[in-house]
């Protein structure tokens, strides 16, 4: 199983982040896409390609509503001719990066049709642009192709994926349960290759370490909206509260309305939170359900510094060892 960071593009932060999570044995970086709380993602990527090997890089997701499929082919085809082959890149329906400029998420559909787009335009073909034959003319014949990885939340979204996408990811929660039925739902529907995003803090005191995610489990409770019949009735409560509480001005904010109603027993079970040992004995059961990647979204941006980077070396130096 791969094990990728998932983290935020910053300004002389992102290349520091790419070194270490190399150094650190991270098979991948993956950059979140919102511009109006982060920086450039395909900037800080280029960045952090200059600066690394052996890490794959790519983003953590980007959307189509703020990128045409030919732009982000062409960044992303660019960055991966410049990284000789290690460019992942991420798509799904938009979160902050869209309510942030006054849109809604895109539709399932509409999410597969981009994605049938991005597709042809990285293998090199035409696509029709109102009747103009558009492709990249420049792109490169001796690079690999760069996979799509389309990360989905409900049973629509992974419906409309799976045909489509080289890799679906799914971004429902840690429970074994869930994901169970994420792979089931996504296996049906023709995935080729499954990932999963999972909350997770390694650290020794357990209080610690879900104040350091419980931010990071509110947005994906947000998330779990489209799907609340997949969710036993007290996660349906909390899910609801989540999305009445929601404050998107202070989307990702510990101190935020809809942080303060996601309750100890929900991070739980939505993260993977506490001592190394727990950790490792719950991504093995991550592992066996034919997941093959994790992404890990560690520590809420405005979450202690110090403990945050605590938690990130422990999973680094602690859990990475025992999983491989």
């Amino acid at each position: 199983m791969e094990f990728f960071l998932h983290a935020f593009p910053l300004p002389g932060e992102s290349t520091r982040l790419a070194v270490e999570a190399e150094a650190d044995g991270w098979d991948g970086l993956l950059l979140a896409d919102s511009q109006n709380l982060q920086a450039e993602v395909f900037v800080e990527l280029a960045l952090a390609v200059r600066a690394t090997e052996r890490l794959l890089l790519g983003t953590g997701v980007t959307n189509p509503v703020t990128r045409h499929p030919a732009v982000v082919a062409g960044a992303a085809a660019t960055l991966q001719a410049e990284s000789n082959g290690r460019i992942v890149l991420g798509v799904g329906r938009g979160d902050s990066s869209v309510t942030f400029i006054g849109h809604r998420p895109t539709p399932p559909g509409v999410l597969a049709a981009f994605v049938r787009r991005l597709q042809a335009y990285l293998r090199g073909e035409s696509v029709d642009a109102d009747g103009f034959a558009s492709r990249l003319e420049w792109l490169r014949s001796d690079v690999p192709k760069v996979p799509v990885d389309v990360t989905c939340t409900g049973s629509a979204t992974i419906a409309a994926a799976a045909p489509v996408a080289d890799m679906v990811s799914l971004s429902v929660g840690a429970e074994v349960e869930r994901l169970r039925w994420g792979v089931e739902t996504a296996r049906a529907a023709g995935a080729r290759r499954l990932a999963a995003y999972v909350i997770a803090a390694a650290h020794p005191d357990v209080r610690v370490a879900r104040e350091l995610v419980r931010a990071n489990v509110g947005i994906f409770a947000h998330f779990a909206r489209g799907s609340l019949d997949r969710l036993d009735p007290s996660d349906r409560v909390v899910v609801q509260e989540v999305t009445r509480a929601y404050d998107t001005e202070r989307h990702a904010q510990s101190a935020s309305r809809q942080t303060s109603v996601v309750p100890d027993d929900f991070v739980d079970r939505f993260a993977i939170v506490g001592p190394a040992g727990r950790c490792v004995e719950r991504l093995h059961a991550v592992e066996a359900l034919g997941i093959e990647r994790v992404v890990v979204v560690g520590a809420a941006k405005d979450a202690d510094p110090q403990e945050a980077e605590a938690a990130r070396r422990g999973f680094a130096t602690e859990v990475l060892p025992a999983l491989r």
